[in-house]
């Protein structure tokens, strides 16, 4: 019989990290919760070291998402597309700034090719990196895939502003981290 239902969950300690009634005002406290994301998740062996997390104008968290794509046996359960997917049903909306509202995605590291399109359509307006795909890279056995060659002037020509490198030693440390560890997630 086929499925009738996909279920996707995030870890049960998101709550110890993720504060929902703080305001996380910059881009430093936004990226670095991020990756307090993605340093939990490989402390407690629950998936990947990437850590994601929507925020709207007023800088209050709108959800998070980590990599669970081994434990969840599924492709797509990045941190960016779990964030974006928890975000689009809380705000039962497929476009996170359907309602005119400014939203933003921080993550832990610049998103592979699957993530850099989800942000095209997601409906974020900005995008706060971490660590670079050539960390990633050099730090992890992961392959981030092909982007256009100007990914960040196409993110920018669709309204969705890019900064990089927020607390890229942080972000480094974690992939550093997870690389020498022997994890494979």
């Amino acid at each position: 019989m086929l499925r009738l239902q996909i279920h996707l969950t995030l870890p049960p300690w998101i709550g110890e990290v993720a504060d929902s009634s703080k305001r996380y005002v910059t881009d430093e406290e936004r990226v670095g919760l991020a990756i307090e994301l993605s340093r939990h998740n490989i402390e407690h062996g629950h998936g990947g070291p990437f850590g994601a997390a929507v925020f709207n104008a007023e800088g209050r968290l709108v959800s998070v998402g980590v990599n669970r794509v081994v434990p969840q046996t599924c492709s797509v359960a990045h941190a960016e597309m779990m964030a974006y997917m928890s975000a689009q049903q809380r705000l039962a909306s497929f476009r996170i700034n359907e309602d005119g509202g400014h939203y933003t995605l921080a993550t832990s590291a610049q998103p592979c090719c699957q993530c850099y399109g989800a942000t095209v359509w997601a409906g974020v307006d900005a995008l706060l990196i971490g660590a670079r795909a050539e960390d990633v890279e050099e730090l992890t056995e992961f392959d981030e895939g092909p982007l256009p060659a100007d990914w960040v002037g196409e993110l920018e020509r669709r309204g969705i502003a890019v900064r990089r490198d927020i607390l890229r030693e942080q972000a480094r440390g974690v992939l550093a981290a997870y690389g020498q560890s022997g994890q494979h997630y």
